[in-house]
């Protein structure tokens, strides 16, 4: 099964900023003027290079086969078997390879307050006063909470890459080499953006 985790936040905002740049692209073509037409246009096309870049580009792939880690400018893909030590804090760092390589995953991350919130959880207990206020958990309900005590989103994910790390290496299967490839995608952003920059440099 494949799953994909992002920061939902930063991928609706990012497509937020891409219609918003569609529509004033739209009006800057229509209501041409020269060099400050050329201008506007290069603005908007490095803050939208930015924004794909740092919002809409980075992604953590769970797939079947491997662990796909799609960072800014780079794409990593992990095989299973190869993926080592897994650690969390702010990110989620995955160690791999024989001499413990290591890729930082920029999402999903886990921020000051949103740690502090998931310790909270972990420490509060039931109240046991005469009268409730909210209704029973079952038991299964209170399984959850207690899995999910004190951890926050990239703890759980953290989790799920060890978990099938583990399970490939308890499988025997071959730890294949890392590959790492450049963004493609990225590099024709950005390429587009200076293309726009130099157009707004020389445009009279």
């Amino acid at each position: 099964m494949r799953q994909v985790f992002r920061s939902k936040f930063a991928f609706v905002l990012g497509w937020v900023w891409v219609a918003f740049v569609a529509a004033n692209t739209v009006d800057l073509i229509v209501r041409y003027s020269g060099k400050p037409s050329m201008v506007a246009g290069a603005v908007l096309g490095v803050l939208t290079a930015m924004v794909y870049v740092i919002a809409l580009r980075p992604a953590t792939v769970v797939e079947e086969a491997a662990l796909t880690v799609r960072n800014p400018f780079r794409t990593t893909v992990l095989p299973w078997a190869s993926v080592g030590d897994v650690t969390v804090s702010h990110a989620i760092t995955v160690g791999y390879g024989e001499g413990e390589q290591s890729v930082r995953l920029w999402t999903p991350t886990a921020t000051a307050r949103e740690r502090a919130k998931a310790q909270g959880r972990g420490m509060a207990t039931p109240r046991q006063g005469r009268f409730r206020t909210q209704p029973a958990l079952t038991k299964a309900e209170q399984s959850a909470q207690q899995a999910f005590a004190g951890k926050t989103h990239a703890d759980w994910v953290g989790d799920q890459i060890t978990e099938r790390a583990e399970t490939a290496r308890r499988r025997k299967e071959e730890a294949g080499p890392a590959t790492i490839t450049w963004a493609v995608d990225s590099l024709v952003v950005i390429g587009v953006c200076l293309a726009l920059v130099v157009a707004a440099i020389l445009v009279p």
